[in-house]
Order: C-alpha cells, then structure tokens, then sequence
C-alpha cells in the first residue's frame, strides 16, 4: 500500500500536470497560426515589403514511429523532391524532438519544407491520409517589392536558431526572424504574435470529424486567432533610390540621400547587393558559397559597415579647423609650386607646375593639396581630429538601421610613432590620406552639418509605426545630435568654395553642373593600397582594385539646401569622372520627383 500511495503521488501530484498535458496531447494536435509580418512601406505609402501567401511542411514526430517514420520521410522526399542533405536534415530534427528531455517536445511540429511551390502542395493534399503526421501550414512569407538595391536597408528573414529560441522562448522550431537592415533592427514591432489551432486527432494523429472536435475541444480554445505585426514607414522614397541606383556607375561603392535639415535618409544604395527573397528562402549551399566567396563582398553594406580614405573631400574639416582656429581668414592666400616639403620628404601637389598664388576659395574649387599641406602643418593632429569628431567622424553616426562601424580619426594619443612624426601625420590627414577613414554615412552627416549651419542630425529612416489598420502608434521626429556653434563667416567661405567646385570654370566638378538647379560639392580621390592577394586575382581585377576610390560629397541648392547626395565610388578613379557625375543625377532625380509630387499629390495608401 505504502509503494502504491507514492506511486500516485509521483503520478497525480508530483508530475500530474505533465500528465494531463500529455492526455491531451493524445488527442489534440495544436497547429500554430503564423501571424502577417508587419508592412514596410516608403515615405509616399508604397510598398516595399509586404507578406504573400505561401505553405509550409511540418511533421510531428508523435504521430509516426519507427517505420511508419521512414516510409513517411520517403514519401516527403519524392513528392518534395527533396536533397539527401534535406534528409539526413529532417531524420535529425525527429531525432531531436524525439530524445528530448521535455518529453513533450515530440508533440511540436518542426519544419521539413518552407514556400513550397503550388504543384507539390496539390500533391501533398492528395496524399493527405497517408502522412497523418504531416501538417501544410498556410504562412505568410516576405516579399520584397522595392528596388533591388534595397536590400541592405531591408535585409532578409531566414530560419531561427537554437540559440536565439533558447534567448526568446515566443519563437519555434521552424519560425523565421529578422537578418540585418531593418527586418532585424525592428523585429519586435513587425514580428506580431503567432495564434495556435487545436485539432482533435486520434492516436495516429488522423482529424476526427467535427461532431467529436466539438465534443473534445470546447470552442473557445479551437482557435486563437493570430495578431499581425505593426507596419513601418520609411523615410525612404522608392523613386529616388531607383534613381540613385540607376545614376552610379560603378561595380562596388555606395550611394546615400539625406535631407540636410533633419537627417531621415531619402535614399540609400550599396552595391554589390543581395537578393532579399532569394536570402528569405531556402538559399543552397552553393549559393551562399558565391555570395561568401565573391570578392566584391555582396554582403558588406559599405554606407555604414565599411571606411574609407575620405580624400579631398575631407578638406572641408581642415579649412574649418584652419578657420574656427583663426589660423587663416577667408582672404588668406598660400602660395603652391607643385609641392610641400618638410625635412627630406616632398608632398606633391595634383598639378606638378603649382597653382600659384591661392586663397580657400580657389584651393577648394581646383583642389590644391599644397595649400592643405601647409594649413594641415600650422593647424596640427589634434585641431583636425577634434573638428572632424565635432562633425562626426570617428564615431557611429546613431542611424537606427543596425551596427556600424566608427572610421578613424587619428590624433597625437592614437597615432604609431613609427608610422612618422605629428607633423608628417597631420599633413597627410590635411588630404583625407595617412590614417584617416570615414564611412559614407559620416560623410553625409559631416556635409550636412557644414551645409545647414553646424547641426549634427543623428541619421533616421523610420518615419512612424502604424498600427496593421494603418492608425498612428509613433512618430519620430528628427534628432539633432548636437548644434556646433561655428563662425557663420567660417561656413560661408567654405560654402563658396564648394560652389566655386560644380559652377565655376575651373572647379573640379564643373562639368557636372546643372542648369535648373546650383549645387555645391567636393571631388576627392583617395589613394589605395593594392590587394596582399593579388595573385589570386587575374589581370583585369588585379587592375580595378588598384585603381583609386573616387568620391563626391554635395548639398542642393546650394543656398537653402534640401539634401546632401554622397558618392563612393570603389576603384572607380577620379572623383570629378566616376562620382560627381552620377551625385548630379541624383541630385535633377530629386527635384524631377518633387514637381511632379507637387503637380500629383498621391494619397498614402498601403499598396502601390
């Protein structure tokens, strides 16, 4: 009696709750509801991500054992056409469901087989009765609408992991989640919450007839229905980043649209990119081998995740350090005769004859690097240093869009002794050369600040959240990192000089002018270091990444600017040729748009 006692309380008390789950597991099969991920819309309401219906194959482990298990996994693999690799898969997430601790773990339904196409899922219906342990389950999967250069400011889904379901116990076996861009950076608003479906089966998991359904399983718990993510709207504006896109010209680079006054991102364009829906599916091996091994780096988002040497774009920060530090006025004329010389070294100048005489104007409008060498020299490391961290190089820019590296900005703290003296440092920084890097996005952070009149806007691209019925839950209004209190003379001599660059004879980008619209910018090329692997390269890549990086960074108009337009173009050559051009593209594309928006309103709607 004293054994049966114990026995009962092991069994009703101590793990009776175990049990009675697993009562009802013998006769409920609970089947999730995926909910409809939120929308992901551009700044005028279209749409750039939506969900499309598709379904996907789940087993449960509980209802076929042992070979009644192996005639249903053949029976997958004809009618799925599945690989042996999915097989020796799909043996091993049932072996996992099976030997789990949690025994009830075996109850779970566990991916086989995501988006199957319409043929194999008439197929499977037809075999309905064979393979009662074999669920088609509708879901949504993501559509990615938008220009194919979106793909890193969107990013992918993709499979959730061990790991990430033992951080986050709401996901399962099975469930997609967010990868990079702005799937992954919002996926709590966009996520929603799964529903559940209860269904009353027999041992065989075979669905009873709805008389014992309604018997078995009160109405209440049959269905809980699934809550759909909320919706995004972007600052994005599809039209101009088609633009953006079609007007850059090179094989790897980036492109990035800001508004000067706030900071949200217009456009944004990295390239090489991906495929989002190819990356959402079930990408092959060999695939994801391409994409890893490419040498372009299809995976990189340059606008944020990568620096570069600025080039003479950066001589904006010298001539606002040169200025602020009261070591030159606007009217301070240097002298250049092709070259700078301190001790046994020699800067040379882009025009080996020398400009002569040369004041800032003129020194930003033909690029003189012998006038930024000297300034660099008097001005100093640290002067430079601290003015670009004041218009934010050196450090994440904030963009709510993901990690993204710093760049570097080199001071007399951080800097090698062995890589040369201060002086030598400072002279190279004077250019964007030496140890400075800079990513695109801080490039158009930097160019805002001097363009607007020292604001530092912290860069945005979500907008609002919109509820799935489309009302108002938030709003962002644009962030203003910190206001730089600058000599309004300092920015203005600056200013002209990036006029005198597009719309003077003489200036470097002069040829890029546009006749409806003045705008102001600076050329830069930025030398680089060949490839440590070039002999796995042949001849033709061997020549691209030796080439230098060519750079464009502007504001439009140039009087009351609207937006800063970035151009990076990767071993493209001289900036004036490979991205002032494609900067002044962007630039017709935005005021083109904006006329005929204005000639056109268009109501927000949820669809194109």
């Amino acid at each position: 009696m004293l054994v049966l006692v114990v026995r009962l309380y092991q069994l009703q008390i101590l793990r009776g709750e175990d049990y009675v789950i697993q009562a009802f597991a013998n006769f409920r099969k609970s089947l999730f509801v995926p909910a409809d991920r939120g929308l992901i819309k551009d700044r005028r309401g279209r749409t750039l991500v939506d969900n499309r219906p598709s379904f996907d194959v789940f087993m449960t482990p509980a209802f076929c054992k042992g070979k009644e298990r192996d005639d249903v996994i053949g029976k997958l693999r004809e009618h799925l056409q599945l690989t042996p690799e999915d097989v020796e898969r799909i043996k091993a997430d049932y072996q996992k469901s099976w030997l789990s601790r949690d025994k009830l773990e075996r109850f779970k339904p566990f991916l086989v087989e995501l988006d199957i196409p319409r043929d194999q899922v008439d197929v499977l219906e037809a075999h309905r009765t064979e393979m009662s342990c074999v669920n088609l389950i509708p879901t949504p999967h993501r559509a990615y609408r938008g220009s194919a250069s979106l793909g890193h400011v969107l990013g992918y889904m993709s499979e959730v992991s061990p790991d990430e379901m033992d951080d986050h116990p709401e996901y399962r076996r099975g469930q997609t989640i967010g990868r990079r861009g702005i799937e992954r950076r919002w996926e709590r608003e966009l996520r929603g919450a799964d529903g559940k479906q209860n269904i009353a089966v027999d041992a065989k998991g075979r669905e009873l007839d709805k008389d014992t359904q309604e018997a078995l399983i009160p109405e209440v718990e049959r269905l809980v229905p699934a809550t759909p993510g909320n919706n995004l709207v972007l600052s994005i504006d599809e039209r101009l980043q088609e633009a953006a896109d079609a007007a850059f010209p090179g094989r790897a680079g980036a492109v990035v649209v800001m508004e000067a006054k706030t900071g949200f991102i217009l456009a944004m364009v990295s390239r090489p990119s991906f495929d989002p829906n190819q990356m959402s599916g079930r990408i092959s091996r060999a695939q994801l081998q391409k994409l890893s091994e490419d040498p372009l780096k299809p995976m990189l988002n340059r606008v944020m995740n990568e620096n570069y040497h600025p080039g003479s774009t950066f001589k904006v920060v010298t001539s606002l350090a040169g200025l602020e530090g009261g070591i030159i006025t606007p009217a301070s004329a240097g002298f250049c005769n092709g070259g700078y010389t301190m001790g046994n070294h020699r800067w040379r100048c882009d025009k080996p004859e020398g400009h002569g005489s040369i004041d800032l104007k003129r020194a930003l409008q033909v690029s003189c690097d012998v006038y930024y060498y000297a300034l660099g020299d008097k001005v100093g490391l640290d002067a430079l240093s601290q003015t670009a961290h004041n218009l934010g190089y050196g450090q994440p820019t904030g963009l709510d869009l993901g990690r993204e590296i710093t760049g570097i900005i080199p001071d007399s703290k951080s800097v090698d002794p062995a890589s040369g003296s201060l002086r030598a440092q400072a002279i190279n920084a004077s250019i964007g050369q030496g140890e400075v890097n800079v990513t695109p996005l801080q490039q158009a952070v930097a160019y805002a600040a001097i363009a607007n009149g020292g604001s530092v806007w912290v860069p945005q691209m979500v907008k609002r959240i919109e509820s799935p019925d489309g009302k108002l839950l938030r709003e962002f209004p644009p962030q203003e990192a910190r206001k730089l209190q600058l000599k309004e003379n300092s920015l203005a001599a600056i200013r002209a000089g990036l006029i005198a660059v597009v719309n003077e004879p003489g200036g470097t980008a002069y040829r890029s002018r546009l006749q409806d619209v003045q705008f102001a910018g600076k050329t830069g090329t930025a030398q680089v270091m060949k490839l440590g692997q070039k002999q796995k390269l042949d001849v033709a890549a061997q020549t691209y990444f030796s080439r230098d990086h060519a750079w464009f960074a502007s504001f439009a108009p140039a009087q009351d600017p609207e937006i800063v337009v970035v151009v990076l173009n990767e071993h493209g050559g001289w900036g004036a040729e490979a991205a002032a051009p494609a900067a002044s593209r962007v630039v017709e594309a935005w005021f083109r748009i904006k006329r005929e928006e204005e000639a056109t309103p268009v109501t927000v709607v949820g669809n194109k």
